[in-house]
């Protein structure tokens, strides 16, 4: 069976279509079999961008390594069990296509709680978190309190993912792996990123999950996005010296490939 990675939380803006294309990509690149779904069905970011990719590279005449992106099927209320929802027959019938072919599926949610989000949280093996590191951001975990920064609570994402872990262990499957990934990281050891580094560790222990690094903001993300392209493709469109930034940003790319630890995965790009 493919190992599912599902890359979810219900806020904007926190880098989740630039975290599934990055690391379908290196996947990609290091021969295994991917496959991909988008179930922001009316943004579609993550899905624009393979469709981005795929048009820049037979254009110019590339062989980039590109993860099979599909879309949901259509379903005839014919082809429904009774009281089955929609959405969990689409959903399913997706990743069951894709499963024979694929060794990892990579699953982008929308930003918001939605049917199939919820579905695809309780089909994780692996689930990744991405965030903003501020305290804007931490809400979407826990409810703290604004003068002691306790931890009141959990929040309503943090009780979904505890909901989909539970339908897990009531089938039989393993436990998710939840991974909480922080973006845009400052360069500095600023005040407020050792405040939200000190509450995600208190709140790793108490509802289970693990804390890495993510990417920081950079220009580049931005300017790969028209053509589909990942870091790790720049030399193959003919950028030899790459400057201190962007050697960065892959150093940064390696650091959560080997930190999510996928099995099999030998990080070496």
């Amino acid at each position: 069976m493919a190992h599912i990675i599902v890359v979810g939380n219900e806020k904007g803006g926190s880098g989740k279509s630039t975290t599934c294309m990055h690391v379908a990509t290196a996947l990609a690149r290091s021969g295994f079999r991917v496959g991909a779904l988008d179930l922001d069905l009316r943004q579609r970011t993550f899905g624009r961008y393979v469709e981005n990719r795929i048009a820049f590279a037979q254009k110019s005449g590339l062989a980039l390594p590109t993860p099979d992106m599909r879309d949901l099927p259509e379903v005839e209320a014919g082809q429904l069990q009774p009281g089955e929802n929609a959405y969990d027959h689409r959903l399913s019938a997706a990743v069951s296509a894709l499963d024979a072919g694929s060794d990892f599926i990579v699953i982008d949610c929308p930003g918001s709680h939605t049917r199939l989000s919820q579905l695809a949280h309780s089909l994780a093996d692996t689930l990744i978190t991405p965030m903003n590191d501020s305290f804007i951001d931490f809400d979407l975990l826990a409810r703290i309190d604004p003068e002691t920064n306790k931890i009141l609570g959990p929040s309503i994402y943090s009780e979904m993912v505890w909901q989909a872990r539970q339908l897990r262990a009531q089938a039989g499957l393993k436990p998710i792996d939840w991974i909480v990934l922080r973006n845009r990281l400052g360069a500095q050891q600023m005040h407020n990123k050792k405040k939200v580094g000190k509450a995600l560790e208190d709140l790793s222990r108490r509802i289970g999950f693990r804390v890495i690094p993510g990417f920081s903001e950079r220009v580049i993300f931005r300017e790969l996005f028209p053509r589909g392209l990942t870091l790790l493709d720049l030399k193959d469109v003919g950028v030899d010296n790459l400057n201190i930034s962007n050697v960065a940003a892959r150093q940064e790319l390696r650091d959560l490939m080997r930190a999510v630890n996928l099995p099999g995965v030998d990080v070496a790009f």
